[in-house]
């Protein structure tokens, strides 16, 4: 390209995806850095820092720059972001490139020019951001564009962005700092009281993919979980059943149901009967909870309720699609951006 590569971001707080226009998805890390404290430097981003996790010396600290959706740690961001951007890079690097990057639907202004500063220091030529939930449906392949409305409810790791989008614009939209990271503290809470256990976040999010649920099910799971004894601090197994599990979930999982139940209520009654034909729309790898699409159905009153087929990638998808429009977007109402 003449002006350099157009890349986009969904900065997530659990994973951090790059799309690179002509390329697709080309990146998929963790969103942790790992620095060593006595000089500053990053020693690994991504899965090789992820796997560092409470395993490292004490002058190498393992960290996730992200939380709750924004930037908890600006300087470490930057050195995160700058990392994805130069190994994302093909051909000579003469040439600084253009980045979209998401946001989620509740960041304030303040929030949103520290994304768009931290990514002009990193080495981008212009920056500009989306909403999740827009990046979400575009990537869901939902008809935006029409006249009709259209659900999305993106559950990422660190927030739930709800929204409703009729004519390439968003109608109304609602966002709670609630994903897949509280359920996993709900989950080592849980534990910890019922069993006297001390687990980490990594074994919490194991439990919660291996045997959480959202709705009952036929079946009852149950899993070994192994972690340290709060009372003895020696190395323990337990058994927790898939029921205790639901019983822990229950509490964010009402919290992200309340929220949507909101956003319906908010909703346009033109609208409304869109969403109670086309249904509500799933993505994020919070949605990937067995069950909670049909518990969401069953909250609202049984409107249809499904998970997006390829809804991990949902929100870099398209975003990548959106990087066709990056002029556009710049102007747009829903979209924000800065020139270096």
């Amino acid at each position: 390209m003449k002006f350099g590569q157009e890349i986009g971001i969904d900065l997530g707080t659990a994973n951090i995806l790059v799309f690179v226009r002509n390329r697709g998805i080309i990146l998929n890390e963790p969103s942790v850095v790992a620095i060593d404290t006595n000089t500053r430097q990053v020693k690994a981003v991504g899965e090789e820092a992820r796997q560092m996790l409470g395993r490292t010396p004490g002058n190498i600290v393992a960290i996730r720059p992200m939380s709750d959706g924004v930037i908890a740690e600006y300087t470490t961001t930057v050195q995160m972001l700058r990392y994805l951007i130069q190994k994302s890079a093909t051909g000579p690097r003469i040439f600084k490139p253009r980045v979209l990057v998401c946001v989620p639907a509740g960041v304030t202004s303040v929030e949103r020019r520290a994304v768009e500063q931290a990514a002009m220091e990193a080495g981008a030529r212009e920056v500009a951001t989306i909403e999740e939930t827009m990046a979400a449906a575009i990537g869901a392949g939902l008809p935006i564009e029409s006249a009709g409305g259209n659900m999305v409810v993106d559950i990422g790791g660190g927030t739930t962005d709800i929204a409703v989008i009729s004519l390439g614009g968003i109608v109304t939209s609602q966002s709670i700092r609630v994903g897949g990271n509280k359920m996993d503290e709900v989950i080592v809470r849980q534990i910890g009281h019922q069993h006297g256990l001390i687990i980490g976040d990594r074994t919490a999010e194991e439990i919660k993919i291996e045997i959480g649920s959202a709705y009952p099910s036929d079946s009852d799971h149950s899993k070994e979980v192994k972690g340290r004894d709060r009372l003895q601090g020696l190395p323990k197994t337990i058994l927790v059943t898939e029921g205790e599990i639901r019983e822990a979930l229950s509490e964010p999982v009402s919290q992200i149901i309340a929220k949507v139940k909101s956003v319906l209520e908010h909703t346009p009654p033109e609208l409304s009967s869109d969403i109670i034909e086309r249904g509500i729309t799933l993505t994020g790898g919070g949605s990937l909870l067995r069950g909670l699409d049909q518990l969401i159905s069953l909250a609202t009153g049984g409107i249809p309720t499904r998970v997006a087929g390829n809804t991990l990638e949902c929100v870099a998808l398209g975003t990548g699609k959106a990087l066709e429009e990056f002029d556009t977007i710049r102007r747009s109402r829903n979209f924000r951006g800065h020139r270096g």
